[in-house]
């Protein structure tokens, strides 16, 4: 049977030896309570609940599904009660303000928590991931009233929220969404239109579920400018802060999808639900962005949820199951055959799982320090400059993660091989759980356009100057450390190389702005793997540090180094046929005529 142990020992290392968590949350006003005790505490805790209560809901969730009975939707057997007592440890509000109901802790230790629930059943851990999005859209651009009526519900996990987007005729173009909103006498609107790819949009676990909502006014401008965002309860609240009347929206049917079976993907009817604009009409954009770049952040999570599970389940299988003999003779002469972990390209794959997974827990962590001082620093330059590294960072950990996160749960398939094909062992399952990681909150190519066309070249390369300098500054300090060496000129290479690389495609894109849209998947591949070569880097500084001090845990810090050696090695000079690739233009894409495309 599948199986998760939360990685605290890796999360430590990462928060505390890499990042300095605790100095970061002793900088920032209203951290106080965030010690390294609490963190661990809090940390342990969590790990408690995704070992004990989710991971063994994760493939019931998988073979049941949800069920779905005229506009009523039935969770998987023990998702319900899992929900409860998650509402119960006080887990909905760990990163929300006191005023509300919350714990006021910062919010990236939420996503800590957030890390071991999602690995240990992502299915179940999207339900109240969808409300912490729909919180933080609230609590930024909500009135008091509202603040007052859903944002203590929410935060209480009493009630939990979604985010209703996606039409039948429009996904990512959201200039072309038909919803509308008729405003009422009462200062209410009408909403009618319906939504589809509704994660969590109906099910049995909460009282209410609260509804954030793009339509348009009657009178809107066409396109992106004409969106506002409205609130809209499954039931109206009553004055008291109970459930009124039902509220006219409803589900039409759920998907049969590929994977995440145990969270519901709901058809969403709004047949002139009552519902309350959210910030300044004409504005829902600006609003929304505030629950997409949390959700691309949760997202970016799942990338390294998968990598990390199917990690922790190929490892021991690896060093169980028996097959031929290693190359340079017995491994294991008293058994009759060696351990598949003594062949190079098994623990090829192996490597490739850990690297991604720590490297990817490096990468969404730092980002989450990015958010805290957006949020919380009184410093205005500390704030800008956090602002943009996450506006850079942001689709690159979202797109790349989950792509790379996709290859490490096939690997999980290879390495069973074919027992990873079937059920029992949960490595498809985890195959089939990764696909969506890479279509919804913005595929890879909206991602990699974002990255490159609005963040990098519209600021003419500003953004990317934010991160590159914190690179060349690493190179720098460490050019005299010879364990570093190796890693060093590399990074300082590649760091030289994307600076002109994205000069090239600049200048190519004023003659055919194709070369913008032929180069940005490479694009962000190739800053992806810089990036987190620049954390590996990080992290082996600090391995080989502790084992010159003596650290008696000499297992962990050099395998730290040996993964470091693997990914400069074996995972980063990927980036030489991304480079061969942007390198060749949009010609070889678009030259043959689309009519021409035949089968």
């Amino acid at each position: 049977m599948p199986g998760y142990k939360a990685p605290l020992r890796d999360m430590q290392f990462t928060l505390f030896e890499v990042l300095g968590i605790d100095k970061h949350y002793a900088a920032l006003p209203g951290c106080e309570e965030a010690t390294p005790d609490m963190i661990t505490a809090i940390l342990e805790e969590g790990a408690k609940f995704s070992e004990r209560v989710l991971a063994p809901l994760n493939q019931v969730g998988d073979r049941e599904g949800c069920t779905f009975d005229n506009g009523t939707v039935t969770t998987p057997t023990g998702f319900k009660e899992a929900y409860q007592q998650y509402v119960e440890g006080g887990w909905p509000s760990l990163a929300h303000s006191p005023e509300h109901g919350g714990q006021g802790l910062p919010e990236s230790l939420g996503l800590f928590v957030n890390e071991m629930t999602g690995t240990a059943n992502w299915s179940w851990s999207m339900y109240p991931g969808l409300s912490h999005g729909a919180m933080n859209t609230l609590e930024a651009h909500g009135t008091d009233e509202q603040k007052h009526t859903y944002l203590t519900k929410l935060v209480s996990g009493e009630w939990t929220g979604t985010m209703c987007l996606t039409e039948p005729h429009c996904g990512t173009d959201l200039g072309l969404l038909r919803t509308k909103a008729e405003p009422q006498a009462d200062g209410s609107y009408k909403v009618s239109g319906t939504k589809i790819f509704i994660s969590a949009g109906e099910h049995d676990m909460a009282d209410n579920i609260v509804h954030i909502v793009l339509a348009r006014l009657p009178d809107a401008p066409a396109g992106t400018k004409g969106i506002s965002l409205f609130i809209v309860p499954k039931f109206m609240p009553t004055t008291d802060g109970g459930i009124g009347e039902r509220n006219a929206v409803s589900c039409g049917s759920i998907e049969h999808k590929m994977g995440i079976h145990g969270n519901a993907t709901c058809v969403m009817n709004f047949d002139g639900a009552t519902g309350y604009l959210i910030g300044p009409a004409n504005k829902g954009l600006n609003c929304m962005f505030t629950f997409m770049n949390t959700a691309r952040l949760g997202t970016a999570l799942q990338g390294l949820a998968h990598a990390e599970w199917a990690f922790q389940n190929s490892l021991p299988y690896a060093r169980e199951r028996l097959q031929m003999r290693a190359l340079n003779g017995p491994a294991a002469p008293e058994k009759a055959a060696d351990p598949i972990i003594v062949h190079p390209e098994v623990r090829k794959m192996l490597l490739i799982q850990k690297a991604f997974s720590e490297g990817g827990r490096a990468l969404i962590y730092f980002c989450s320090t990015l958010v805290d001082k957006v949020k919380l620093s009184t410093d205005d330059a500390e704030k800008k400059e956090a602002d943009e590294l996450l506006a850079l960072l942001t689709p690159i950990a979202k797109a790349f993660l989950t792509e790379v996160g996709y290859e490490a749960a096939n690997h999980g398939v290879q390495i069973y091989g074919g027992h990873g094909f079937i059920a029992e062992w949960g490595m498809e399952q985890n195959v089939r759980d990764s696909r969506i990681s890479m279509l919804y909150e913005g595929t890879t190519q909206i991602q990699a356009l974002d990255l490159l066309g609005r963040k990098v070249l519209m600021t003419q390369g500003e953004t990317l100057k934010r991160f590159t300098k914190m690179v060349h500054k690493f190179c720098q300090a460490e050019e005299g450390n010879e364990q570093l060496k190796p890693y060093v000129q590399e990074l300082a290479r590649l760091n030289k190389e994307w600076g002109e690389l994205t000069l090239q495609i600049g200048m190519g894109a004023m003659k055919n702005r194709d070369e913008v849209g032929a180069a940005s998947v490479e694009y962000l591949m190739y800053s992806g793997y810089v990036v987190l070569g620049y954390l590996w880097a990080r992290m082996a500084k600090v391995a080989n540090e502790a084992l010159a001090a003596g650290s008696d845990e000499a297992g962990f810090y050099q395998a730290k180094v040996a993964t470091a050696e693997f990914y400069f090695k074996r995972i980063l000079p990927r980036t030489r046929a991304h480079v061969a690739c942007m390198q060749a233009g949009a010609a070889p894409i678009m030259a043959l005529d689309s009519a021409l495309f035949q089968f």
